[in-house]
C-alpha cells in the first residue's frame, strides 16, 4: 500500500457544499462503531475511540456523522469529548427518529415531541447550540410525514437546526418531503455490491442533494482471491476496501462516503482511499463486476 500522500489525505476526495453553503471534505467518518456490541453501551476502549476521532480530523476529515441512537448517545458524547471545542471546518451531523430498547433493537419513532426532545439532548451531548445537519433517521409510518418534518422545520426556524436531511427513503418519499422542508441530504444503504438505491442517488445528483451511503465498504465475493477487486487492488498497491471507497467517490460528485471504524489503523487505511484514482477501465470493470 502506498504511503499517505500528505498530512491530510482525506482532502484528496474533494469537497461538496451541503445545502449549497456547508462545505465538507467528501470522504467523511461514520461514528456508529464507537459503541459497544449491538451499537449499545460504551466501547471496550473509550480512549481508542477518542484517538480515532481526533486522528480523523488530523487526516483531513471534516464531516462526521452520528445519531442519538448510537449507544444511545454514547457516540455523541465521545465526539464531544474528543473534538470540543470544534474546529470551524468540522461539521457534525446527527439524527433522530429511531428508539432503542436494547442491543440491536431499532424502532421508528417520529412523534414531534420526541424529535424535539432528542434534538435538545443531542445539542447538550454534542456541546452545540445548533446542529448543522439534522437527519430524520427513519420515517415513522405511524406519524404523518408532515408532522415529523414540520417539527424539524420549526426547530430550524428557532435556529437549532441549520439543514435537514433524511435517511432510508425512496424517491417518492424524498419528493414528498421536499414539499414540506428543504431537504439537503439523503442517507441510504449503498455500496459497490448493493446498489438498490441507485434511483435515489440519481435523483439526488440531479437535484444537487448530498448522498451519504451508509455501510459504504461491502466487498464480499468481489474481494475473493483472483476476483475483480483483488486484482485491481494489487495493481494499485491498495486494499479492496480502499477501491470500494474510491469507486463510490468516482460514482457521483454528490457522494459523501462515511466509513466507520473503532481503530486508528483501520481509519488511516480507509482515509487513504481518497488518494486512489481509478482509470476509466478500472472503474467500468468494477461497476460491471456485480
Amino acid at each position: 500500500m502506498s504511503t499517505l500522500s500528505s498530512d491530510r489525505p482525506a482532502e484528496a476526495s474533494g469537497s461538496f457544499a451541503i445545502g449549497g453553503d456547508l462545505p465538507v471534505v467528501r470522504l467523511g467518518y461514520g461514528a456508529m462503531q464507537l459503541t459497544g456490541p449491538g451499537v449499545w453501551g460504551d466501547p471496550k476502549d473509550p480512549d481508542e475511540a477518542v484517538r480515532v476521532l481526533r486522528r480523523a480530523v488530523e487526516l483531513g476529515v471534516t464531516f462526521i456523522d452520528t445519531a442519538d441512537s448510537y449507544g444511545p448517545f454514547v457516540s455523541e458524547q465521545l465526539i464531544r469529548k474528543a473534538l470540543h471545542p470544534y474546529r470551524d471546518d468540522v461539521v457534525v451531523a446527527t439524527k433522530a427518529g429511531l428508539s432503542r430498547s436494547g442491543p440491536g433493537d431499532w424502532r421508528p419513532l417520529g412523534r414531534p415531541e420526541y424529535l424535539r426532545q432528542q434534538l435538545e439532548l443531542s445539542l447538550r451531548h454534542l456541546g452545540l447550540e445548533r446542529i448543522d445537519l439534522y437527519q430524520l433517521h427513519r420515517i415513522d409510518p405511524k406519524v404523518p410525514l408532515a408532522e415529523q418534518l414540520g417539527e424539524l422545520v420549526a426547530l430550524q426556524k428557532e435556529g437549532k437546526i441549520r439543514h435537514i436531511g433524511l435517511s432510508e427513503v425512496t424517491v417518492d418519499q424524498l419528493k414528498e418531503a421536499r414539499g414540506i422542508a428543504d431537504i439537503v441530504s439523503v442517507q441510504n444503504l449503498y455500496n459497490l455490491v448493493n446498489r438498490k438505491a441507485e434511483d435515489v442517488l440519481d435523483y439526488a445528483e440531479a437535484e444537487n442533494i448530498a448522498f451519504i451511503p451508509w455501510f459504504p465498504i461491502a466487498t464480499g465475493e468481489l474481494a475473493r482471491p483472483g476476483g475483480p477487486l483483488d486484482s485491481a487492488a494489487r495493481e494499485h498497491g491498495a486494499t479492496a476496501s480502499q477501491l470500494a471507497l474510491a469507486w463510490l467517490l468516482r460514482r457521483s460528485p454528490v457522494m459523501l462516503p462515511i466509513p466507520g471504524t473503532s481503530r486508528v489503523a483501520h481509519l488511516e487505511e480507509n482515509v487513504q482511499a481518497a488518494t486512489v484514482t481509478l482509470t476509466d477501465d478500472q472503474y467500468e470493470a468494477l461497476t460491471k463486476a456485480v
